[in-house]
């Protein structure tokens, strides 16, 4: 799916109605009967959840009017608060008030500079329709404390598009909407997806509302949201005659004393993925545990009992996967480099090999092109610098990904994954019940069998990051997600490929 920005949305808004045709009145009209038939699922309870909804003078707020309209004939009670903002509302929001029941017990409100800020019970929904996605200013003065005071009650606000002041394409500076609940139309703002927004949008919900799929399909944009459908299209069909041999030989180089189990784990998830052979180095300490925890793979000592230190002949190989448990020994240091210099195969980097390469940052062009590298936030800001927000760590982590000729997966809610080709996906599977100690050795494990298997860089990392995190969301429906353990992720990978070969 795309993501597209507010100036592109604007466009296909108008694309749609010349070409349609449709009156933009009743692709309003449209949008609002998608975020009713949503509203209605999570607020069942017509006669214990009074509405709430905030309009604001442009079309965003005409949304909002229509919203309440239909909310009142589905029995919900409800009431309008116009914001006074402008003196010169969109003509669909004149519209739309016109459209409002004198007799139906649809009371509409205005609030002008000044007034007292109302307040409600505690079942009360707040809707928020005061600002939409073409806000090009901080909401400031009478109206930002109206924001402020909306935000300190407990009631549950719930955003038509975008939460007001939130701005979709730059970090948000200013007062915004606290949204517990945002439905976007059609597709979600790119703002959505990074943590310094995690309170402004809560849970995030994306309907279609029949924009023209001509204009969606010829428009250009770098920013797409990892879907089912993406991932179905990446995922190879297995054929009747194929065998091992056909989803090749992975290496993974993992563990040290105390952290084999993370080597267990990343070699599980590489089982999981469906890698035809796959040989895991570990140091002595860790022979008997991987013999006796994953027999599939074929287990290799290093000369060292208790870290890695030497690099075996890597002539069999498809794709290597190195850090998970490494710790950060001075010949495992060596080892690493020897490694970086001594193949072109694709790698998955992560943990502490990571880390290795943080103390010495001009030694990441040792990496071969075409490898993934898999930093959680702290690891990012070891390795690329800090950065003043969100975009802007976005914008360094393609940047790196550009200059290193290599996939950048910036992990965490909404996985991020920069390519070298300028494009960055964003991830829609996987939940908090995965912050968990081993989530990554699970997924740096899947990774490198994909690679293993013929699937490039940037196919593996969005197959791959959407499968662990579609783990993650099977295994929390069974066992909650305050009980998940990584293990759990290698667990129900089976049923995550099931679900894509649907």
């Amino acid at each position: 799916m795309k993501i597209l920005t507010p100036k592109q949305i604007k466009a296909l808004d108008a694309y749609t109605i010349e070409t349609e045709p449709i009156k933009s009145i009743d692709l309003m009209e449209r949008a609002s009967n998608a975020f009713v038939n949503w509203f209605i699922t999570q607020y069942p309870d017509t006669e214990r959840t009074p509405i709430k909804v905030f309009c604001g003078p442009g079309n965003n707020g005409g949304d909002g009017l229509a919203v309440a309209r239909l909310l009142n004939r589905k029995y919900y009670g409800v009431e309008v608060y116009i914001c006074a903002i402008s003196a010169n509302p969109s003509p669909d929001f004149k519209k739309n008030l016109k459209r409002i029941p004198s007799r139906r017990g649809l009371p509409v409100i205005n609030i002008k500079e000044g007034a007292t800020f109302p307040t409600f019970g505690k079942n009360a929904v707040i809707i928020d329709a005061i600002f939409g996605s073409g806000l090009n200013r901080p909401i400031t003065g009478y109206w930002g404390k109206l924001v402020e005071h909306l935000n300190s009650l407990e009631n549950d606000r719930v955003a038509i598009d975008i939460p007001s002041g939130l701005f979709a394409e730059e970090t948000t500076k200013g007062i915004s909407i606290n949204a517990n609940k945002t439905l976007s139309f059609q597709f979600p703002k790119r703002a959505f997806f990074f943590p310094e927004n995690q309170d402004r949008v809560g849970d995030c919900f994306i309907k279609p509302i029949g924009l023209s799929r001509y204009y969606i399909q010829q428009a250009e944009t770098d920013n797409y949201f990892i879907n089912k459908n993406l991932a179905k299209l990446i995922l190879r069909k297995r054929q009747k005659f194929d065998h091992k041999g056909t989803y090749g030989h992975a290496l993974l180089m993992l563990g040290s004393y105390g952290k084999i189990g993370a080597a267990v784990l990343a070699t599980k998830g590489c089982l999981r993925s469906g890698v035809g052979l796959l040989t895991v180095q570990v140091p002595n300490c860790g022979y008997q545990i991987m013999q006796i925890s994953c027999p599939e793979a074929m287990t290799q000592v290093d000369q060292s009992d208790n870290y890695l230190s030497t690099v075996p002949d890597l002539t069999p190989y498809k794709a290597i996967g190195i850090g998970c448990g490494i710790g950060q020994a001075s010949l495992t240091e060596i080892a690493l480099f020897k490694l970086l210099g001594n193949t072109k195969l694709p790698m998955v980097l992560d943990a502490d090999a990571l880390n290795i390469l943080s103390k010495d940052p001009a030694k990441l062009d040792q990496i071969p092109i075409n490898s993934i590298l898999t930093p959680h936030p702290k690891e990012f800001e070891r390795l690329f610098g800090t950065t003043e927000n969100d975009f802007a760590r976005n914008e360094l982590q393609l940047a790196q990904a550009k200059a290193l000729n290599c996939v950048i997966i910036l992990k965490g809610a909404n996985t991020a994954i920069a390519c070298p080709d300028g494009t960055c996906y964003f991830n829609s599977t996987g939940n908090p019940g995965m912050a968990t100690g081993g989530s990554g050795d699970v997924l740096t494990g899947i990774l490198t069998g994909l690679l293993a298997q013929g699937y490039t860089s940037k196919q593996a990392a969005i197959l791959g990051v959407y499968l662990h995190g579609l783990s993650g969301d099977l295994a929390a429906k069974d066992k909650g997600q305050a009980s998940m353990i990584a293990g759990d992720l290698v667990d129900y990978l089976g049923r995550a490929f099931q679900q894509l070969e649907l």
